[in-house]
Parts: C-alpha cells; structure tokens; sequence
C-alpha cells in the first residue's frame, strides 16, 4: 500500500520497525523507566520490556500505540528541532519545497536516514499540518523505506522457541549489571539500617505494611506536540480538554452531494481552548486513512462505531457554550496519541 493512502498509525509502527534496530535500542537504553512517575503505565512497562527483549521489530508490531508514539517522539525529537529551526517563520505551515530543502539541509549537516524518517513519521502520526508533505517525501525517497511489521504465530509446545547468541548475552549483561546494582543497594541500606537501628521509628503496624508495599501506578495525560501557532492561540491546559462535546465541524472539502453546507453537528475531542473557540479531533461514522477507531464510542452512549479524526479542527465556539457529551479517562486519552 502507497504511503500516501495509509493509516497514521500503521506509519508509526513501520517508522519504529524501519529505523536501525541498534539506533533504537541505544535510544531506549538512555530513557530512565524505573520510578519515572511521570510516565503511565501503558507506555513504561512496554518499553522497559524492549529495554530487557531487545525485540524492536514485535515492540513496533504489538506494543501499545501510547509507547510506539512515545519511543518515536524521543527518537524524532532532536533532528525535528534541526528542521524546525532550518524552516525559521515557515515552520508551522510549510509548502513540500520548504520542508523538502529543510530536510536535505539537516542531511548535509550529518543527520542520517533514521533521523529522517523518525521525523518524517512522527510528523505523520501527530497530524502536522505538514504531514500530507511528510508522506510525499516517503513516497518519493526509497531509502526512507519503512520497515515491514512482523507476522506472529501462536506459540507451540512442540516447536522450542529460537534466540539467538546475541540477544542471550545481551540478556546475561543485563542480568549481571542489574544484580551488581542490587548487591551496591542492599550493602548501602543494611550499612544505614545498622547505624540508625537504636533510634529507629517503630515498627508500622501489619496493615500499614501491607498498603505500603503495594506499588502505586499513576497514570498520566499524554502530552500533545503542538504547532507555535497553535499555542499562541489555544490552551492546552483549559478545563475543557479531554472532554467530547458537540461542535459545528467544517468539512475539509466541498461536498459534492450538498456543496452550500460547509459544516456538520458531530461529536469531537477537545484536545486545546481559549475563550471563543476550541480545537478539536473530530468523531467520525467512516474510516479514512487519516481517522483512527474511536474505542470508547460505546460508553459515551455513541449510536454506532465511530472514528477519530488524526487532523486537528478550529471550531468558533465558546467553551461554556458547549454541549457535552462526556470525559475520555486518562487511558482513552492515551490512547489517541
């Protein structure tokens, strides 16, 4: 299937799985996963999975479209600094020329084809206005290839499973510098447990134990990468973010059918605000490739299954004049992005 005519999501997958397995796992080492409140559950745990597997081409294929974005946001984050600043003023909305020349220019200073397609992709999943030039350029340019997506078959208990002598020593470096790092930890706290023991607070009681032991997972928004244009106009902090309303959604182009009605009355997700109007994520009754499954369709008592739109829509309409027809949970929110 051409690039152009693919899902957003699909793209951030086969971006993932086209990149150098090793500029991917040099990557995710780097991230600080253990203790990290600030990141949720659904994209921690899947990543600190690839951190011990070293699989990124099932990561890429399974793993939660949170972590997939989240992986793809760090990898994209420094060449996309580099092309923001090479398009200058032309950065919110540039023409295929600009971006074009902006990413050649970052190549002519030392960026590499994984840097390229990180951005190019990311641009692609988080919906930029750029985007449509984003899958151009993939169209256009074969070593930007995206990576193929693997099949996985059902485990069988006759049929032993294969890893190879790399990923093995991988996995016993790993093991070997995890127990170095529990042994340095025991030894310093028995050394502080001995020393503070005679002025020790007393012991907390069997329940307080129990609750105390239990780990705490606190799931958080996702951050959503926005244009400086947008910014500049919205809050995407406003109260009203997150929550599905009704608005007057226009059309992104002329219906052939009714050419006088530019818009149409649809549930959309709030994702910015400002005091007279609100950007949101339109909630569509048809697939594109450009919409993704609206999963929690049912629980806010929509008719039928419905799909969100990737894009991000301007509608003139004061946040206290809204008719609401729900909130996305933290998880739903991440989900979208």
């Amino acid at each position: 299937m051409s690039v152009m005519n693919m899902n957003a999501n699909d793209i951030v997958r086969q971006g993932i799985a086209g990149i150098s397995e090793a500029h991917v796992l040099e990557t995710v080492d780097n991230l600080n996963l253990k203790g990290n409140a600030k990141l949720s559950a659904v994209v921690a745990m899947p990543l600190r999975s690839l951190q011990q597997k070293r699989d990124v081409s099932t990561f890429a294929a399974t793993a939660p479209i949170a972590a997939v974005r989240a992986l793809l946001e760090v990898l994209a984050f420094e060449p996309l600094e580099n092309i923001v600043e090479a398009l200058g003023d032309d950065a919110d909305a540039p023409t295929y020329e600009q971006l074009k020349e902006a990413v050649d220019h970052i190549v002519a200073q030392g960026a590499t084809n994984d840097d390229v397609l990180a951005v190019l992709t990311f641009g692609i999943g988080e919906g930029f206005p750029a985007a449509p030039h984003c899958r151009q350029l993939l169209d256009e340019r074969p070593e930007l290839a995206l990576g193929e997506l693997v099949t996985l078959r059902a485990p069988s208990l006759l049929v032993p499973k294969q890893v190879s002598d790399e990923v093995k020593e991988q996995r016993r470096i790993r093991r070997e510098e995890e127990k170095k790092k529990k042994s340095a930890t025991s030894a310093r706290a028995n050394h502080s447990f001995k020393a503070k023991r005679s002025d020790r607070a007393p012991a907390p009681s069997s329940s307080t134990a129990v609750a105390n032991s239990e780990p705490i997972i606190e799931v958080l928004r996702r951050r959503v990468l926005f244009t400086p244009a947008e910014l500049s106009t919205f809050d995407p902090s406003h109260p009203l973010v997150g929550t599905v309303i009704l608005a007057d959604v226009p059309f992104d182009a002329t219906d052939p059918v009714m050419p006088e009605q530019r818009s149409k009355l649809r549930p959309a997700i709030v994702v910015a605000a400002n005091d007279d109007a609100v950007l949101v994520l339109g909630i569509y009754s048809n697939d594109s490739p450009t919409r993704n499954l609206f999963q929690p369709w049912r629980k806010l008592g929509l008719a039928h299954v419905s799909y969100v739109a990737t894009d991000r829509t301007v509608v003139t309409l004061a946040p206290r004049d809204a008719e609401r027809i729900g909130r996305l949970s933290d998880e739903e929110w991440n989900s979208l992005f």
